[in-house]
């Protein structure tokens, strides 16, 4: 063969050789990554025209397909959809996106997930038009209910969690929206809907339980630096503590106040009733024998600053940097720059309820195909110990004789045989004189099933709720409900 032929040859073959790389690599190797994209806009119009699969709770779909007659289209329909939104997020091929598990389960839901080669092998034998799977939620419909109707029209949000796993069982973040308005295939009329949804000062589309602007957590954060305390040996639970009416900032002309400008017992209760009372001054001169690096590494431990996927994205909350005296003070009692979302108190709640052992959150319980075969079981996973299981039974105590004594801020949580334990806590928002009513905590104490996370805000009507009075009763009416 003349020698600039075979030449010619060799880089003929080579580039033909690149080319089924490259092409293999991209329409196998890279498809999920392509199809996961965001930016790819032909994956979320394409599955306008796939029978996209269910997302089920206690047996029921919340989100379902519909084949619109005379199209290749389906229709999505979700149902109830304002009280599974904060969920279920929207699937809309009118302007090519997908929120919530709608986004975070579109590879499932789409059909193109891993767990589901069994049925993309036989779809493939038998020439049937590719159909999506479901997802199984871990989520309690009747208490993803009473979040919803205790919430009302008051802005805030409410999670639940098994004590013991971790899982979700209910997340609830109010105001909500309908997400059918935006699964429309009326393009005018979903940019519009949507629009209106940005638009609105109460932010319907925000998270609130795991997302949003996060909260200040207030007296909640006393667990945290309760935590600190009792780590470093600077109090135990008995150890009497000093708690003025009011207490100077260190370094500062301000002064902050207990509750109400009230006496705090009879200025020298124990820990553990400066815990039960909230006192802010208790807690304000006790830190200043904590360094920062010391309450940092406690919440460290919980996850703060940590990305986390349940799957939906959480934000991270976070702890503040490099602060000066009496800032460290605030945020000892939760104020200043920390931010917190509902999901992250509830799961500081559950590590001291599962004796220090922190589960991962999960709101999947069941991968399953068009035929609703369970392919996938999630099992329950630990994402770290931040505390010794004396510190949490330590913590335990201290949380029910919020509840049980009678000068606790937590009575109004009582059940009637049954111990709870919990925090309440109310912090400022730095809006003009608005406040958020707080209440995390656990039951029952002694074998816990339901941590809850509740969060009411302030509003016009009522700028200043009390996480005690307001919050208290919701988390209350979880338990009734939820206990067995």
């Amino acid at each position: 063969m003349n020698q600039q032929i075979r030449r010619l040859f060799i880089v003929i073959l080579a580039m033909f050789a690149l080319l089924g790389v490259t092409a293999t690599h991209n329409q196998v190797f890279q498809a999920p990554s392509l199809n996961a994209d965001a930016r790819n806009e032909r994956t979320i119009l394409h599955a306008a025209e796939t029978d996209r699969g269910p997302i089920i709770v206690a047996d029921t779909a919340i989100a379902s397909s519909t084949k619109i007659e005379g199209s290749k289209r389906f229709q999505r329909t979700y149902s109830p959809g304002p009280l599974y939104a904060p969920i279920t997020g929207f699937f809309s091929s009118a302007f090519s996106q997908a929120t919530g598990l709608e986004a975070a389960s579109e590879q499932i839901l789409d059909g193109q997930s891993q767990a589901l080669l069994v049925q993309r092998i036989r779809n493939l034998f038998t020439g049937a038009q590719r159909q999506g799977g479901g997802v199984v939620l871990t989520v309690n419909p009747e208490l993803q209910q009473i979040a919803a109707e205790q919430l009302g029209r008051r802005k805030g949000a409410v999670v639940a969690l098994d004590a013991k796993t971790g899982a979700v069982l209910a997340l609830y973040s109010s105001p909500t929206y309908d997400p059918n308005t935006l699964a429309a295939f009326d393009s005018a009329a979903v940019n519009a809907t949507y629009q209106a949804l940005l638009d609105d000062p109460t932010a319907p589309l925000s998270n609130r339980a795991i997302a949003g602007s996060l909260y200040a957590p207030g007296s909640t954060f006393k667990l945290l630096t309760t935590i600190a305390l009792l780590e470093n040996g600077i109090a135990s639970p008995t150890t009497h503590m000093d708690s003025p009416v009011s207490a100077p900032l260190p370094g500062s002309s301000t002064s902050v106040p207990n509750a109400l400008s009230a006496e705090c017992g009879d200025g020298h209760p124990t820990l553990t009733e400066a815990f039960a009372r909230s006192c802010n001054t208790t807690f304000i001169l006790a830190s200043q024998n904590l360094t920062e690096s010391q309450l940092s590494d406690v919440t460290q431990r919980f996850g703060f600053g940590k990305s986390l996927s349940i799957p939906l994205n959480v934000t991270p909350s976070s702890f503040p940097k490099e602060m000066d005296a009496a800032q460290f003070a605030m945020a000892s009692i939760g104020q200043f720059d920390v931010k917190v979302t509902p999901l992250q108190m509830a799961m500081v709640a559950q590590a001291i309820a599962n004796g220090g052992t922190m589960m991962q959150p999960y709101l999947i319980a069941q991968i399953v195909d068009a035929d609703l075969t369970v392919q996938s079981q999630t099992r329950p996973s630990v994402s770290g110990t931040p505390i010794s299981a004396e510190i949490a039974a330590q913590l335990t105590e201290m949380m029910t004789s919020a509840v049980n004594e009678p000068y606790g801020t937590g009575q109004h949580i009582r059940l009637n045989g049954i111990q709870v334990a919990a925090k309440t806590g109310t912090a400022e928002t730095g809006v003009g004189e608005f406040t958020n009513g707080w209440t995390v905590g656990f039951a029952p104490a002694e074998d816990p099933q339901i941590v809850f996370a509740v969060i009411v805000e302030g509003d016009d009507a009522d700028p200043h709720p009390f996480g005690s009075t307001v919050a208290g009763p919701i988390a209350r009416a979880l338990l009734e409900a939820g206990i067995r």
